[in-house]
């Protein structure tokens, strides 16, 4: 068992390099969307961005939602204390819609539950495309008392198959989340945790 692990000034949980995982939205239909008690942790930074593309997404959220957005606005404090998006019926994200999905592969998934404010990125109407929490799930951030940041992985069994199909492809945790994790600590940042595994991986340890 390898023990915390540090790249420049992140503390990882060690299974983030060891498990393996790849989003199956064939198989679970984009639960992580839906599933759980409160919305996406989010920053104050990101609350401007999701005002900033509200009149561009409107039309792709529910009627619910868009009730919700009104009343409450795009954000609120979860029963922990975090700052979070809101979320419809105790459930689905306010920024969540339902749709037709074309997968990379070919494989064509219906009625699948995806981001608004992602599928306005990918369409070139926006330039900001979602909470990074959401971008580095199923990897989560917390910033400790002493102001260094910890990544931790986190298990949901909602993401099983996630797991089978990340085991088939022989993909590990950060090797999918690479982009995201890019985005979130930068390019050189992502070069010295490659080469962290590349270490342990000459000693043996994974």
């Amino acid at each position: 068992m390898l023990p915390i692990l540090q790249v420049g000034d992140v503390l990882l949980s060690p299974d983030i390099l060891t498990e393996y995982f790849c989003c199956d939205l064939e198989a679970c239909g984009g639960e992580c969307c839906i599933e759980g008690e409160a919305g996406a942790p989010i920053t104050m930074e990101e609350i401007d961005h999701l005002e900033a593309v509200l009149a561009e997404v409107w039309d792709d959220l529910s009627p619910k939602a868009r009730k919700v957005i009104n009343r409450e606005g795009v954000s609120t404090i979860d029963p922990e204390g975090d700052l979070v998006t809101t979320i419809v019926n105790g459930k689905d994200c306010v920024f969540t819609y339902y749709g037709d999905l074309d997968l990379p592969d070919g494989t064509h998934v219906g009625n699948c539950c995806l981001c608004a404010t992602e599928k306005a990125f990918r369409e070139g109407r926006t330039n900001w495309p979602k909470p990074i929490s959401c971008y580095l799930y199923p990897i989560r951030e917390k910033r400790l008392s002493n102001g260094t940041v910890a990544l931790n992985y986190h298990r949901w069994k909602v993401c099983e198959q996630a797991c089978k199909k990340g085991r088939e492809l022989n993909l590990r945790v950060y090797e999918f989340l690479k982009d995201p994790l890019i985005r979130r600590f930068g390019a050189d940042w992502y070069a010295e945790l490659e080469e962290l595994v590349g270490a342990l991986k000459s000693q043996g340890l994974m």
